[in-house]
């Protein structure tokens, strides 16, 4: 199944009342993401969990899009592998090629992108945190359909964030942010209060980029262990859970 992609020059007026719900996503090839994960996985693995990952939480954006008016987004980077996201995604999904030079311009025009699209507001969401509750997401969407403006962040426990959403095109967070650091979260809120934006903070949660966080989630998918700074229980993430199984090898 290949998925429409959205053209910027060309809103969708069906799109005005939405929210995006859109996923920052590196195209799944072996070498190119989650390297961090290698060792302990090998590159093929690393690709193969980082595909779980965008499966899990497409899912979960699919799930929420049943109940509220939003909609789930791919901004996917390089352009020209949109084809090896064909087969992967839910029904309805639409993909936005990303463009830009640094992680935050990227940020910047996605949502810029998003909104010239005809979307209401946009959530600008990480593809490393396969179970994030569903709550949350819903929460973001809650709060950016209310009346007035406002920016909604979800805080990552290394520092960062797994997401951020807003109702236009605000560059200050994406401005002067030491991003892969674990000031990020702090940097971007400072930013929000320096330019007068109300901020809404959604529960804690964690992304996995390394050896020790893919542990914490083996433990909440594997074990049932529920990390000790959350206050939602996770999402299933069931792609994710059968891969690490499947890694353990057989009972």
């Amino acid at each position: 199944m290949a998925y429409p992609i959205l053209d910027p020059k060309h809103a969708d007026p069906s799109l005005a009342s939405m929210c995006a719900l859109a996923i920052m996503a590196k195209a799944p090839r072996p070498g190119k993401v989650k390297t961090r994960l290698s060792p302990p996985l090998t590159p093929d693995q690393a690709a193969a969990i980082n595909t779980c990952f965008l499966r899990d939480t497409t899912m979960n954006i699919a799930s929420l899009t049943e109940q509220m008016a939003c909609a789930g987004v791919i901004s996917y980077t390089p352009i020209g592998d949109e084809h090896l996201f064909d087969g992967l995604l839910p029904a309805g999904y639409r993909l936005v090629p990303q463009r830009g030079d640094g992680f935050g311009e990227r940020l910047l025009t996605t949502a810029q992108d998003l909104f010239d699209c005809g979307f209401a507001s946009v959530c600008l969401i990480d593809s490393d945190s396969p179970t994030v509750p569903k709550e949350a997401f819903a929460m973001a969407v809650d709060a950016l359909q209310r009346p007035g403006d406002r920016i909604v962040l979800g805080p990552s426990h290394d520092g960062g964030y797994y997401l951020i959403g807003m109702k236009q095109a605000h560059a200050a967070p994406f401005e002067n942010i030491t991003w892969s650091t674990s000031s990020v979260y702090s940097e971007t809120v400072a930013a929000i209060h320096r330019n007068g934006v109300e901020l809404v903070t959604l529960p804690l949660w964690y992304d996995v980029d390394d050896a020790a966080t893919l542990a914490v989630l083996r433990s909440e998918l594997i074990e049932g262990i529920q990390p000790d700074f959350a206050s939602l229980p996770g999402y299933v993430a069931e792609h994710s859970r059968r891969f690490l199984k499947a890694l353990d090898g057989p009972a």
